[in-house]
């Protein structure tokens, strides 16, 4: 699947999706949510580990948050999305 975001045209291959489902079974309802929060993320965050992977948040709840990690790359593609209750301060 492919969406519009910050950083151009980002996909979510099936291979992803699985691994989400699969590590993170709790994101599972908010599917819908992955496509909000990569077309207009409330917040973005640069990796600490990684200076092309970029954390885009979107408020699930008063303290949870849906946090897609993007690697920007010639091709964006969704590493892994989970919820949080944090979000990655900047350094």
């Amino acid at each position: 699947m492919k969406f519009r975001s910050p950083f151009g045209e980002a996909e979510l291959t099936d291979e992803r999706l699985t691994h989400i489902i699969r590590f993170h079974p709790e994101v599972r309802q908010y599917q819908k949510t992955i496509s909000q929060t990569l077309s207009d993320p409330e917040l973005i965050r640069r990796s600490k580990f990684d200076e092309k992977v970029y954390i885009l948040y979107r408020t699930i709840t008063l303290k949870k948050y849906l946090a897609v990690v993007l690697k920007t790359n010639r091709r964006n593609f969704v590493l892994t999305t989970y919820l949080t209750d944090k979000i990655q301060h900047l350094p």
